[in-house]
């Protein structure tokens, strides 16, 4: 099984409470996700506020339009240093994504840090350019409407 790994780092214009609060809420996910992906959580969110062990589901429509099933466990939880989910169900063979969060003069430095495998290997390396691809976009997209939600 071949592992991906993709760093992002993005300077986010407010103070730690501000943006841990909206990070760290699962309910914001959909904002930050392009429109295309199709994203809708699908799981009762509770008072939506994250912890450790919280099972989140949700809908997601990443190739051709095709609506599947994407479960996700939050496993670490560090008010205002960084969380983790993992993939429970999903598009991906394996999915963890940390979340850190760092404050400056300047604002918070967020930094992602996701390691990802792909199904169907050896088919899933031949697309393995196509998922990078995508992630890279979704970040992109992340980065432009972060840069709409903290001026």
């Amino acid at each position: 099984m071949k592992v991906y790994k993709l760093e992002k780092t993005q300077l986010v214009k407010t103070n730690m409470e501000e943006a841990w609060h909206f990070f760290s809420s699962p309910a914001n996910l959909k904002n930050i996700t392009p429109p295309y992906m199709g994203f809708e959580i699908t799981s009762d969110l509770g008072d939506g506020k994250m912890y450790p062990g919280q099972i989140i589901s949700y809908k997601v429509r990443p190739l051709l339009g095709i609506a599947m099933t994407w479960v996700t466990e939050i496993t670490h939880v560090v008010d205002q240093v960084y969380f983790v989910d993992e993939q429970r169900f999903g598009p991906y063979k394996m999915w963890h994504h940390q979340h850190h969060f760092t404050e400056t003069k300047e604002g918070v430095l967020m930094k992602d840090i996701v390691h990802y495998a792909l199904p169907f290997d050896p088919f899933g390396r031949i697309a393995a350019g196509f998922v990078a691809k995508q992630l890279e976009e979704i970040f992109d997209f992340r980065f432009k409407t972060v840069d709409k939600v903290f001026p």
